[in-house]
């Protein structure tokens, strides 16, 4: 769904205002399978290249939809292959409205997810063995040295998994979560599951403790902010209870799972921002959430949506941001903040998609179909740009 609503929030909310000039990557999957996923590579290219990319949700095929769609495999995820690329940390924040409270009635603040954007099952390597025997880990190093580890021997089928990391990703991931933290002045926590992992999550906690120990401990006690890092089952357990405005580190899959809870929690999955940041100076703006793929299908079907477009429109305000900064364009950066505040405006007067209406209160003004809600904003748009000048 969010396919096509793409081409929609470009048509009625971006080109009537913008000189826009993108280069462009189909990363759906007819092309992706076309190209052998060269063009998701070329996409990560093409950030690298400008600096600051915008990307709709893709599909990350299953068994069903490499039948469905009549694929030569199950590709990667693409946003795994261009978060390799980057090497960065993908940063989510909840988009508030005062007429939608937070599901954890504690939660007052938003909960900042930083999540790390390498490694771990995204860029793993699997094996299914139907006669099992014995499973191993084997690493050859530069000099030929063979490192090797039995995970396991099995009679029968059996599954194996192997995931990585590096220290210099986990570095880059640790001094981002700091910054950031640092700039918005709230605390941060980090959490591994070190007690069982004993080795891949313990590295992940000494090199944070490192670097915050040499280069953040003092930066932190100025600004009145402090880190703290527990056992991720505990730190779950404390969310729960805190009133949010803090920065939650987590390891990759971890924040995969968790940001979307978070952005259920405080409202909607449409509801929350979501950037890629590189230690580079890249930037990658999308929507936290999938394609939405039950409300596609309705689609299909002749039926009606009322799919919230709200973080798609963040995605195109986020990148349009960043490249009037970056480029020193004040009108673009005016623009984003304006489209930003008209978005917010439309909700709080009551005029939203289904998902929020379920849960606003007051009880909504209007319930919107996805097409609705976009040409309510594009008129309070051109009011709201009209008023500014």
């Amino acid at each position: 769904m969010t396919r096509v609503l793409w081409p929609l929030v470009k048509e009625k909310l971006i080109l009537p205002f913008i000189d826009l000039k993108t280069v462009y990557f189909d990363l759906g999957l007819t092309e992706r399978d076309r190209t052998d996923d060269q063009v998701t590579v070329d996409a990560a290219e093409a950030i690298k290249k400008y600096g600051v990319g915008v990307k709709n949700a893709t599909i990350t095929p299953n068994a069903d939809r490499v039948k469905e769609y009549n694929l030569k495999k199950q590709w990667r995820s693409p946003n795994g292959t261009i978060r390799a690329a980057m090497d960065g940390t993908v940063f989510r924040k909840p988009i508030m409205v005062k007429n939608v409270k937070p599901a954890v009635r504690t939660w007052e603040l938003p909960i900042v997810v930083g999540r790390h954007a390498y490694g771990d099952v995204y860029r793993n390597a699997e094996i299914y063995t139907e006669a099992g025997g014995k499973l191993e880990i084997v690493a050859t190093d530069k000099n030929g040295k063979v490192l090797r580890e039995t995970v396991v021997e099995i009679d029968g089928p059996a599954i194996l998994q192997g995931v990585y990391n590096t220290d210099s990703s986990i570095r880059s991931f640790a001094r981002a979560c700091f910054e950031y933290a640092l700039d918005l002045k709230i605390d941060c926590w980090f959490a591994t599951k070190d007690t069982i992992s004993k080795i891949y999550d313990q590295r992940f906690k000494i090199i944070f403790e490192e670097i915050f120990a040499t280069e953040y401990t003092t930066k932190f006690a100025a600004a009145g902010i402090h880190y703290f890092y527990t056992l991720i089952d505990d730190l779950v357990a404390r969310m729960m209870k805190t009133r949010g405005g803090l920065l939650w580190a987590c390891k990759n899959y971890d924040g995969d799972v968790m940001s979307d809870m978070v952005a259920s929690a405080f409202g909607s999955l449409a509801m929350m921002t979501s950037v890629l940041v590189s230690p580079h100076g890249l930037f990658k703006y999308e929507a936290a959430h999938g394609t939405v793929q039950r409300h596609y299908y309705k689609h299909l079907k002749g039926e009606k949506t009322s799919t919230n477009s709200v973080a798609l429109i963040y995605a195109w305000t986020g990148a349009l941001r960043k490249r009037g900064e970056l480029d020193g364009i004040a009108e673009l950066v005016s623009f984003a903040a304006t489209l930003e505040g008209t978005v917010i405006e439309c909700i709080e007067d009551g005029y939203m998609t289904g998902d929020l209406a379920q849960i606003c209160d007051p009880p909504p003004v209007k319930v919107l179909n996805s097409t609705e809600f976009l040409d309510e904003l594009a008129t309070r748009l051109s009011r709201n740009l009209n008023y500014h000048k």
